[in-house]
């Protein structure tokens, strides 16, 4: 049905001194935007206090427990395309209904799972509530993009990649509360049978009324956008199959673009994902798991202050340049916590979220420039890219289980060895045609 605004003299409004023309009502419509960040972003940082609730309850290792994000993010690698075809078939604002709703879909399968008592259920749950956000996110990036003028897209995106980061703080720090501040003392591995179940029946009820929560507030929000539907005029889009969109890939920077994206949501989602169980350590700072979870806040709140300061930056530096700084300083200050221990090695990592804050905003939008109206076979194309959330924890993962949690820490360093390459390409090409 529709990729693009319309441009026609009845729905647009003049920008700026270029002439631009966008939708009228551009500035409210951003706020629908905005919102939509903040909920996926919310919602996907929850694993990381999900999964040292899980592998506690289900005596895992850490591969076993990366399985977690391993089962969320490989929803973007099978549902992007598809997502992307929603919005050419239904239009941006029902797409985002869609999603919404099968979000909420997502977090109700977790009452079953419990009382299920197995892991694999918690798995097929988190795949449905993720096939949720992708399809979300298909929809909010190249949206918001969309929604304002050309020469801005860079910081409107990282401003609105800082509502995703805001949801990002607020819920683990709700999150380590609800969820972990229930952890046993009990070790499960010592029960059997019928009191196993039992015990693990009992303590996911704190998961499960979490998400049910989540479930009716995702309701609520999808109501809201429903009867905004309209809000937003639309145009056809070029129709292309599944197969035909990955020609993108044969442009330079679009591909460059979107390994790094899988890299930078792998690192990052790493990252994430082993703070809880790194922070514990007695060697680094020794606290409880919910003080841990608590603190992984600070990890994602680093990522909002430094979208809203980037977004600002973004306006007058070369957008190349800003992510070699960042991920430069990503690098160092992820060996830095490997290499140190104490409170050292905790808030360098911790610090880390800092440093992350423009890099999926900067890398999204410098890969799609001049796309156009396949914006949105672009988006799909780099939310698949975002499945590094589920391969590079994996990897991660099995260091750790080999060797230790700290060695396990430079997988996510070479990968922000490759993005700061792009940053370099990007910086020294400066407008350099997408073709290659």
């Amino acid at each position: 049905m529709a990729l693009a605004p319309t441009t026609n003299e009845a729905n647009v409004s003049p920008v700026d001194g270029a002439g631009e023309a966008l939708p009228a009502n551009a500035a409210q419509l951003q706020w629908y935007v905005f919102g939509l960040f903040f909920i996926f972003g919310g919602i996907t940082s929850l694993n990381d206090v999900l999964i040292p609730k899980l592998k506690h309850l289900y005596s895992l290792n850490y591969f076993e427990a990366m399985l977690i994000q391993f089962a969320f993010f490989m929803a973007y690698a099978l549902v992007s395309m598809p997502g992307a075809a929603l919005v050419k078939r239904f239009g941006y604002m029902r797409t985002a209904v869609i999603g919404l709703l099968t979000m909420a879909a997502g977090c109700l399968l977790f009452i079953p799972a419990a009382s299920s008592s197995l892991y694999i259920a918690f798995l097929g749950a988190l795949f449905v509530l993720a096939s949720g956000v992708v399809i979300v996110q298909v929809v909010a990036n190249p949206l918001i993009s969309m929604l304002g003028p050309k020469r801005t897209t860079h910081s409107r995106l990282t401003f609105a990649q800082a509502f995703n980061s805001l949801g990002t703080t607020i819920f683990p720090l709700v999150g380590a509360t609800l969820i972990l501040g229930s952890l046993a003392a009990v070790d499960p591995a010592t029960l059997q049978g019928a009191a196993r179940d039992d015990f693990l029946s009992a303590e996911s009820q704190a998961i499960v009324r979490t998400y049910i929560g989540l479930a009716v507030a995702l309701g609520v929000l999808a109501l809201l956008v429903f009867l905004g539907r309209d809000r937003l005029q639309e145009q056809p889009a070029p129709t292309t199959n599944f197969l035909q969109s990955f020609d993108l890939l044969g442009q330079t920077r679009f591909a460059f673009g979107a390994l790094c994206i899988f890299l930078y949501v792998g690192a990052e989602v790493a990252i994430g994902s082993v703070m809880v169980n790194y922070l514990i350590q007695p060697d680094t700072l020794a606290g409880t798991a919910e003080r841990a979870g608590q603190l992984v806040a600070f990890y994602w709140g680093g990522a909002m202050i430094g979208r809203f300061i980037g977004s600002a930056i973004l306006r007058v530096v070369s957008p190349g340049l800003v992510l070699l700084g960042v991920a430069i300083g990503a690098g160092l200050l992820t060996t830095t916590s490997a290499l140190t221990l104490g409170l050292v090695s905790g808030y360098t990592l911790i610090a880390v979220g800092l440093m992350n804050s423009i890099m999926f905003p900067t890398i999204f939008s410098l890969a799609s420039e001049d796309l156009g109206r396949r914006a949105a076979d672009g988006s799909g194309i780099i939310c698949v890219a975002i499945v590094g959330g589920a391969i590079v924890p994996a990897i991660t993962g099995l260091v750790a289980d080999a060797a230790t949690l700290r060695a396990a820490l430079f997988v996510p360093v070479l990968c922000y060895a490759v993005i700061a390459a792009f940053g370099v390409w990007c910086w020294k090409a400066r407008r350099r045609p997408m073709a290659a």
